[in-house]
Order: structure tokens, then C-alpha cells, then sequence
């Protein structure tokens, strides 16, 4: 690390991980300048708990920055979180699909219109608390996974283009979280025991099908019909928006086997329901495909592929199609391949891109 006073904007969201962030990247000798993004509307249910988007995030920030000696300002992205994140997650579930909207949140907001406020700032990077390693090289910056294997989060950063990762620091990324509160603790921050949010921040109780419908309203769920892969009509459902490839929940009964969703099908409106057999893809293709740390490749390439972010990982053939689509051969079958989802591809730890799940034709003739 540079040893120079270079300026970084910290993005503190009132954690622990962003608050010992800004303490690291202080001792590696850079000029800090922490910043909060207020992003919940007025309405937002979630606005007076304990969320990284709540009025309390915002106070643990400051209380954080004012220990550390940095200055901390607040930035109203409320507008922008409303468009950019919080309508795509939204509009995809109305598609049939789900949605990851903390990839587009880390693409468009953190590492997006913050740099505006950033180079204001006069800063040069801009800092998360993520646990991942981006490697800074004279022709290209690296993303790569963190050290931590239980915590690494180079999967919510695949779409970060080079301009993005170039001015891009993770100070945590070769940390484990023991080490991290740790650290919080010999500072004597407050944080230091807060517990990890483990949900979708806008979201309270992770209880998405009670947030849509406050955010839609009953009226924009698309009702239609449950059927089965033979056509078979089951039973009525209240909305596709209810649904995700996997689930078992809410399906109607009667059957020797659990029956799980298998396809969503936005132009009819059909869920279709099938065998745990029925869920497991062999192939697919991804659409919007970033290749984050190398360029396009000319040839099938061997790769390991991350399908959802708790995902294991597992070997694949990528087939570029094109700069932005790809179809994706697993070596072994897997379940609940997911329209919506990030597939995310390594090469061991460093991040080759990812891509946005295509939904397949459908399984069921309408």
C-alpha cells in the first residue's frame, strides 16, 4: 500500500466490518473520508429498525468516524435506491425471476454515484467492508475471493467493470471476522459485538412477499394458475411475484412426492410445479455477462461457477456466445438453477466475471 496521504471514501454502513475498515485504511496511511448513504424513502417499513439503511446505521457511523478521528458525512441516495435497487427487485419478481439486489446495489450506488461524491471529496478509491481481495497491477485490477471462505463476498462484486475495481479498496479481504471484531474491540468501538445483518436491508424479517406487497400494491401481483410438467391444472395462486425456482411452500397438496416450483412463466402467469428430479439443470445461459478480470475469451474455457451466492461452487465449461452471453455445460448436474440469479465464474479465487441466469422456453406448452 501506498504510504502516500492519498484520499479514500469510506462507505460506512454503522457495522462492524465498515468501521474497522476505516481504522485499517488509517493505519495504512491513507486520508479517510467516511460516508453513509441514507437510503430509505420515508416509507420504507424497514426505516425504523436496525438496518444499514435505518437512521440507527447512520448514527453508529458517525459515533465510529468521531472514535477514529474521520470526518463522516451523510449522502441522500433515497432517490436513486428507489429506482435503481429497490424497483429492479420489484419489476423481477413481476418477470419470474429473482432477483440479487445487492449486486446492483454494489454496481450502481457503492462503486456507481458515489464516485461522484467521491471525486467532490477529492478522493482517489473508494473503500467497502467487503470480504474480498481486489489486487491493484499496472494493466488491470484483480478481484478475487476473500481469505475467509465462511465470509467471502466476491460474488456481490462480479459487475464491476475495471474502471469500478481500479478505484476499488477491501481492506478486509485477507481477514477472517474473529480478527475483525477483535480489532473493534481493542479500539473500544461500540460495534464491536453488532450482530451481522443476514438479509436483505430494505427488507424487515426477510419477509419479501409482505414487502411487495406493500411496495406493489395487491392489485400488481399477476394472478393465474399452479400446473404440473404434464399440464395438468392443480390450482389457483395468488400472485407469480409469490414464487421462486425451489420452493416448496404454498403448493397445493395431493401428491405421493413433494412437489417443488420448476419454471415461472411471466406470459401465462403459470407456476409449474414438478419432482425434486425436475429441478436439476445440466446447462444454461447467462445474459449481461461481465468479465471482470480479463477479457472476453475466444475459446470454451474451463471455470468453476457459483449459481447463488451460498452456492459451493462447481466445475463447468463456459461457451462464450458472445461479449455479453455465454451458455454454461455443469460437469455435474445441479438444482434450482435460478432465472434471476448471479452465476458467478473463478479460476480458483480470482473473480472471471459473472452473468445474469436466462430463463429457459418453457417447460409447458401454454
Amino acid at each position: 500500500m501506498s504510504g502516500t496521504k492519498q484520499r479514500v471514501l469510506l462507505g460506512m454502513s454503522g457495522g462492524v466490518d465498515s468501521s474497522v475498515a476505516g481504522y485499517l485504511l488509517r493505519e495504512q496511511g491513507y486520508d479517510v473520508v467516511g460516508v453513509t448513504m441514507k437510503v430509505w424513502p420515508q416509507d420504507c417499513i424497514s426505516r425504523a429498525e436496525d438496518k444499514c439503511c435505518g437512521p440507527q446505521a447512520v448514527a453508529d457511523a458517525r459515533n465510529v468516524a468521531h472514535a477514529l478521528g474521520i470526518p463522516h458525512y451523510v449522502v441522500d441516495e433515497a432517490d436513486q435506491f428507489e429506482r435503481v435497487v429497490i424497483d429492479y427487485f420489484s419489476s423481477e419478481y413481476q418477470a419470474g425471476r429473482t432477483p440479487n439486489p445487492c449486486v446492483m446495489c454494489n454496481e450502481k450506488l457503492k462503486f456507481g454515484s458515489l464516485w461522484q461524491k467521491a471525486q467532490a471529496l477529492g478522493c482517489e478509491y473508494i473503500a467497502t467492508g467487503h470480504y474480498a481481495i481486489v489486487d491493484h497491477h499496472p494493466d488491470r485490477a484483480v478481484l478475487r475471493k476473500g481469505a475467509d471462505p465462511r465470509k467471502d463476498q466476491s460474488y456481490f462484486l462480479f459487475s464491476l467493470r475495471q474502471p469500478q475495481l481500479r478505484r476499488a479498496l477491501t481492506p478486509l479481504g485477507g481477514m477472517s471476522k474473529p480478527e475483525i471484531r477483535d480489532i473493534a474491540r481493542s479500539l473500544g468501538l461500540k460495534v464491536a459485538e453488532k450482530v451481522d445483518s443476514q438479509e436483505i436491508c430494505f427488507v424487515p424479517g426477510n419477509d419479501y412477499k409482505a414487502f411487495l406487497r406493500s411496495h406493489l400494491g395487491e392489485g400488481e401481483f399477476h394472478e393465474g394458475g399452479i400446473y404440473d410438467l404434464q399440464g395438468t391444472f392443480l390450482g389457483e395462486h395468488g400472485g407469480i411475484e409469490l414464487f421462486t425456482i425451489g420452493q416448496r411452500k404454498g403448493l397445493p397438496g395431493g401428491s405421493a412426492q413433494p412437489r417443488y416450483v420448476v419454471d415461472i412463466d411471466p406470459q401465462t402467469n403459470r407456476v409449474i410445479v414438478g419432482s425434486a428430479e425436475d429441478l436439476v439443470s445440466e446447462e444454461f445461459e447467462i445474459d449481461r455477462v461481465n468479465w471482470s478480470s480479463r477479457d472476453v475469451p475466444d475459446e470454451p474455457i474451463e471455470v468453476t461457477v457459483k449459481i447463488r451466492y451460498s452456492h459451493h461452487g462447481t466445475k463447468a465449461t463456459l461457451f462464450p456466445l458472445s461479449a455479453d452471453t455465454a451458455r454454461i455445460e455443469l460437469h455435474e448436474p445441479q438444482k434450482a438453477v435460478t432465472p434471476g440469479q448471479a452465476a458467478v465464474f473463478y479460476d480458483g479465487d480470482v473473480v472471471l466475471g459473472g452473468g445474469w441466469i436466462c430463463r429457459q422456453t418453457a417447460l409447458v406448452p401454454a
